[in-house]
């Protein structure tokens, strides 16, 4: 799966932990999606995939879902990008 990011961004809190978010592309797919990410002390994350904007094809997000469940090089990478975005602000 081709995945492009587009903006990623990350807080932390005494409250939240770290709340954070990635939008990105799937090459061939109609919709961007944006992954809602929390963890409370950064270790581990839950996560939340929705369309970014305009909604798309439910077999598109299902099967995206399930590459970052399957895939770990890709579930870190977006989390990476979020982090990364923390740091960098």
């Amino acid at each position: 799966m081709n995945v492009t990011i587009r903006e990623a961004a990350m807080t932390k809190d005494e409250v939240n932990g770290y709340v954070g978010k990635v939008v990105f592309e799937v090459e061939g797919h109609d919709a961007a999606y944006e992954m809602a990410l929390q963890s409370d002390k950064g270790r581990e994350w839950s996560y939340s995939l929705m369309f970014a904007g305009s909604s798309g094809s439910e077999e598109q997000i299902d099967a995206v879902d399930a590459e970052i469940e399957s895939n770990d090089e890709l579930y870190e990478r977006l989390i990476d990008a979020a982090v990364e975005a923390m740091e960098q602000a």
